[in-house]
C-alpha cells in the first residue's frame, strides 16, 4: 500500500500552481503600455469627416475594396452612391445586389466600354465629363454616405477629365460626405488630396500567368 503524502506537501503543490515566467510578465507589460497608447490615441483623435478614398495601382482588388465600403455601408442602412466610368461586357454582380435596395442605393452604369473597344477618343471624353457631372451632382446634394466613381482614375489618366476640374469639383464637398475613386493612374494631385490611398501591387494574374479568362463571382 502506497503512503498517502502528508498534508503540507499536498498544500505546498497546490499553493505554488503556475508561475509568470520573465517573458511572460515582459509581455504582458508590453501589452498594457500599447493598450493605453491606443487609448490615448483614440482620445486625442476623435474628429470625424467624410474622407477622400482612393483606389490605385496595377493590382487587382481596386473596386472590390470600394465596394466593399458600400456594401458595409448598406448593412448599417446608409444610402450610397456609385457612378460607374467604364461599363464592362457584362453586368457585374455588384449591380445585381444594390439593385435589390432601391429605397438606399443610385447605381449608373454611364461609360461606353472598356477604352480598346469604343476607339472614338471624342465620345470618350463627352461621356466621362457626363459620368463626372452625374458623380458630381451626387456628392454635392449631400444625401449619401459614400459617393463612389469607379474608374475615374483611369478617365483622367487617358486624359478624358482634367484632374483640376476633379479636385475643384471634390473641393466643394459637404463635409461629411465620403468620396472614393478607384482606378489604375491615379494622378499624382489627386494622391496628394486623398486622406486615404492604397496601391494594388500585381504579383500574380491567373489570365497572363495560364490564359485563366474572367469568371463569374470573381471578377463580375
Amino acid at each position: 500500500m502506497i503512503p498517502r503524502p502528508p498534508d503540507w506537501w499536498h498544500d505546498g503543490l497546490v499553493a505554488r500552481g503556475p508561475t509568470m515566467t520573465d517573458a511572460d510578465t515582459a509581455h504582458k507589460l508590453k501589452m498594457e503600455r500599447r493598450k493605453q497608447v491606443q487609448e490615448q490615441r483614440l482620445a486625442e483623435r476623435d474628429r470625424k469627416k467624410g474622407l477622400l478614398i482612393v483606389y490605385t495601382g496595377d493590382g487587382k482588388g481596386k473596386s472590390s475594396a470600394a465596394f466593399g465600403m458600400i456594401f458595409r455601408s448598406l448593412g448599417h442602412g446608409l444610402p450610397v452612391a456609385v457612378i460607374q466610368f467604364i461599363k464592362g461586357a457584362w453586368e457585374p454582380g455588384e449591380a445585381k445586389l444594390l439593385g435589390r435596395f432601391p429605397e438606399l442605393v443610385v447605381f449608373r452604369a454611364m461609360g461606353e466600354g472598356f477604352t480598346w473597344e469604343t476607339q472614338d477618343r471624342g465620345r470618350d471624353i463627352a461621356k466621362a465629363g457626363e459620368a463626372w457631372e452625374a458623380g458630381l451632382e451626387l456628392i454635392l446634394a449631400g444625401r449619401h454616405h459614400i459617393v463612389l466613381l469607379d474608374e475615374i482614375n483611369v478617365a483622367m489618366k487617358l486624359g478624358y477629365l482634367d484632374p483640376n476640374q476633379v479636385l475643384a469639383g471634390l473641393a466643394r464637398k459637404p463635409e461629411m460626405v465620403h468620396v472614393v475613386l478607384t482606378g489604375r493612374g491615379a494622378p499624382e494631385s489627386i494622391i496628394e488630396a486623398a486622406d486615404l490611398v492604397t496601391e494594388m501591387k500585381l504579383v500574380k494574374h491567373p489570365f497572363r500567368s495560364q490564359g485563366i479568362k474572367a469568371q463569374l463571382g470573381i471578377e463580375y
